[in-house]
Formats: C-alpha cells, sequence, structure tokens
C-alpha cells in the first residue's frame, strides 16, 4: 500500500470516529439523502449509524445529589479500616441499586468518608431516605453491675459520654445478617422479624446466649434498642428474632433495609448537596459554548501565525478531538465540569506541541536547509521538550486522580487522557499531513510555511 494513501485511511477513520461521537449528523444526513434521491421507495436507503450509548454526565452537568457520610470507626481495628470502609461502600451500592438510580456514583474519600452521587435525583429528602436509612444492626449484651456505675460516675464528670452505661457491644452485627424476613408472633399475632445469621453469626450467637442465660441481649438498629428479650436457653442454630411494637408496614420495612444490606459500621450525614437539572443543563451549555469558543480561536491563531502549517495543526486537532471523544465514551468516562476544563486544557496543549514543531521548523528554513531537512529536523528537535512537558504534565495529572476527590479526579482523568493523545497527534498525525505537502512545488513557495 503506498504511504499517501495512509493520510486517507487516518481521515476516514476520524470521519467514522466523529460520527461516533455524534451519531446525529450521520442520521440527519441519512435522512436527507434518503428523501432527496427517493432511496427508501427503491430499497437502497441508507441506515441510521449503529446505536451507540450517550456520555456519561455528571452530577454537575445532569443534576442530582450529592451525599457524603462519615463513618464512625471507633470500634475497628486500625487494619480492618479499609475493609469496613470497603463494606459501606458496597452496602450502599447494593442499596441504590435496588431502587434503581441511574448510573451511581459510590466512592470512598479519605479513610472514613463516603461520597454517593445520584445523577436524575431532585428531591434530597428521597436520596436521605434512600441511603441514610440502611440500618446498622447489632446485638449489645449487658454489663456488670460495677462496670455500670463506674461509667455513670465518669458522665456525671463529663466523661464517656458517647458510652452506653448498661449494655455494651457482643461483636455480632449486621455483617453477619445471611437474611432477614416477616413473621408473626404466634401468641399475641404481632409482627415481628426473624434473623438467620451465617455460620460465623451463629458461632457467636451461641456463646452470646450462653453466657447470658436469664440476662437480657439487646437488639439495637441504628443505635435505638428495638428489642430487649431476655435469654432463656442457648441459641446455636444462628436464629433471632426482633420484637416490638411494629406495624406490618414498618416490619416489612425493616426487613427490606436489612436484606439490601446492613452496615458494617454506622455512619452519619456530613454534607448534603442537590444540583437541579435545570442548573446542570445550564452548566453543560456553557461548557460547550466555551470549548466550541477556545476551539475557534485556536484555529483561527495557528493559521494566521502559521499559515500553512496552522491548518494543518487544526485538521490535526479535530481528529484529536475525535479520538479523545471517543475515548471517554467507551471508557466511559463522567464528564463534570471540572472534565471538561480538563479536556479543554489538553486542547491548548495539543496546540501547544505544534507550536513548538512549527517553530523550529521556521528556525531550520532561515538557516538556509531545504523545506525537507527542515520538516525533518524541526520534529526531531522539537520532540524532546514535547516529550518532558508531556511527561511532566501527565505524572501531575496521575498524582491527582491518585490523591484526590471525584471532581477533581475528572479533571486529571480527562487532563491524562488529552495528554497523551495530544503526544500522538502533535507528532504522528501531524507529521504525516505535513509531508503531503512537502516536494519541488512547495519548495518554491517557502513563504507558507
Amino acid at each position: 500500500m503506498s504511504y499517501r494513501y495512509v493520510p486517507i485511511i487516518v481521515v476516514v477513520v476520524a470521519v467514522f470516529l466523529a460520527f461516533f461521537v455524534y451519531p446525529t449528523a450521520f442520521d440527519k444526513g441519512a435522512d436527507f439523502l434518503n428523501s432527496k434521491l427517493h432511496l427508501k421507495g427503491a430499497g437502497f436507503e441508507i441506515p441510521h449509524f449503529f446505536k451507540v450509548s450517550p456520555f456519561r454526565l455528571g452530577l454537575d452537568l445532569l443534576g442530582g445529589t450529592r451525599l457524603v457520610y462519615q463513618a464512625d470507626l471507633a470500634g475497628v481495628e486500625g487494619g480492618s479500616v479499609a475493609d469496613a470502609m470497603a463494606g459501606v461502600r458496597d452496602v450502599i451500592e447494593r442499596r441504590v441499586n435496588l431502587f434503581g438510580v441511574t448510573e451511581p456514583l459510590v466512592q470512598i474519600e479519605g479513610n472514613d468518608r463516603l461520597a454517593v452521587e445520584l445523577a436524575g435525583i431532585k428531591d434530597i429528602n428521597q436520596a436521605i431516605q434512600l441511603i441514610g436509612l440502611t440500618p446498622f444492626l447489632e446485638f449489645k449484651e449487658q454489663r456488670a453491675s460495677d462496670e455500670t456505675q463506674k461509667i455513670l460516675d465518669a458522665q456525671k464528670k463529663g466523661q464517656q459520654l458517647d458510652e452506653d452505661p448498661y449494655f455494651k457491644s457482643t461483636g455480632l452485627t449486621g455483617k453477619q445478617l445471611q437474611r432477614s424476613q416477616l413473621t408473626f408472633d404466634q401468641t399475641t399475632g404481632q409482627p415481628q422479624v426473624s434473623l438467620e445469621l451465617n455460620s460465623d453469626g451463629a458461632k457467636l450467637f451461641a456463646d452470646i446466649t450462653k453466657r447470658n442465660l436469664n440476662k437480657i441481649v439487646a437488639i439495637y438498629v441504628d443505635g435505638q434498642p428495638i428489642s430487649t428479650p431476655v435469654v432463656q436457653s442457648e441459641i446455636p442454630n444462628g436464629r433471632a428474632v426482633i420484637s416490638g411494637k411494629f406495624s406490618v408496614q414498618e416490619a416489612k420495612l425493616l426487613v427490606n433495609r436489612l436484606n439490601a444490606g446492613a452496615l458494617p459500621v454506622p455512619i452519619k450525614l456530613i454534607s448534603q448537596q442537590t444540583v437541579g437539572a435545570s442548573l446542570g443543563q445550564d452548566s453543560l451549555e456553557k461548557s460547550l459554548r466555551a470549548g466550541v469558543y477556545g476551539l475557534l480561536l485556536v484555529a483561527l491563531f495557528m493559521i494566521l501565525f502559521y499559515r500553512l502549517p496552522g491548518v494543518i495543526s487544526v485538521l490535526a486537532l479535530l481528529i484529536y478531538i475525535a479520538i479523545v471523544l471517543t475515548v471517554y465514551k467507551l471508557l466511559p468516562v463522567t464528564l463534570t465540569i471540572a472534565g471538561i476544563a480538563g479536556f479543554i486544557l489538553s486542547l491548548g496543549m495539543a496546540v501547544d506541541a505544534n507550536i513548538l514543531i512549527f517553530a523550529r521548523l521556521r528556525e531550520e528554513l532561515a538557516g538556509g536547509r531545504t523545506l525537507l531537512q527542515s520538516v525533518h529536523d524541526g520534529f526531531h528537535r522539537a520532540w524532546f521538550p514535547i516529550r518532558d512537558s508531556h511527561v511532566t504534565t501527565l505524572l501531575g495529572a496521575l498524582v491527582l486522580f491518585m490523591f484526590s476527590t471525584s471532581s477533581v479526579k475528572g479533571f486529571a482523568l480527562t487532563l491524562g487522557i488529552g495528554v497523551l493523545t495530544s503526544l500522538f497527534t502533535a507528532t504522528v498525525v501531524t507529521r504525516l499531513f505535513l509531508n503531503l505537502f512537502v516536494g519541488p512545488r512547495t519548495e518554491k513557495r517557502r513563504w507558507l510555511f
């Protein structure tokens, strides 16, 4: 295959990627041609582009709710903190998915915080109902009387205020819960919640009931005692019952929440934010407008200042945009305002690499070298500063992505993708098209360069 066919293949692939990014343009063109050429009736109509999923938009563009929770890790040993937070994240993901929220984002921030982003949820109270009321189930046993008195005396002095003087944790929590179901007391007919524990929970519960015969073992949900039964005998089968003044509806709700996943540690809502759909749409339109204006200004500058190489750089920039947006769809990348800012910044970096190349090219031409030699030396001498600037920016983006919060992660990810792509388009695509115009004819028209 001739070398000169390669640019044609690049253009064809770029056009395909552009339609992949925005298939509506292809569909409208197909409908127009089908109508004008009367292809539909002839049975040779142009089909629509294959179905492509839309861009995944973040909370600040689509609208929705962002909640930040803090986990109480006081009772968790140092080595188990990561496991406890991973358990909280998994439980909340299951719970959100149970309610059918579209593409939720649940991620750990720092050591003890969890951010939950629910795009499309406009009622923040609804979101809190979905997440915040996921129950923390815990079994507690009575303290010895002297231990109780000691804590009460300390509390009179303003100490140990957060400690329960009457009951202490047994270590049996919702982590050991296998399933729960609604049952009814055979004597009173009152609704109650039956719990079935896993094998570890069954062993633990057998030990708890054995050492607490004729004593109270309290069942707490979200820090409140729901049931305080007296242990009549050892229970080895891992079954327990939560009884209380439940209505049938309340008992069903508790069963659903427990089955959706009981939290391994308690959590507390510390921050909430709601973005309206109209505000998100306005942000999206302004961000896109800023990107288009930026692209037009950059294109105008490159063409006026660098002439023919500037035109080629604009073509390479359009190919760059098609590649980057395709990657965003394929991964997929959740686009936020910060992410779009990273994309626009990477546009400037893509052009910056071309500027370095073209500046070197002009220097070589001014030194009296031929156009072919100037193009070769211009790319060769510009490669090292381009490589170093892109690597340092990529390292910065990597650090931001690894150690920052969600919005900054989006910026870092889009910037990193843009930096890698611009390295390819600036050094490969631009050179490919520039070499098409290097020859005897253009040697006589060096002013174009």
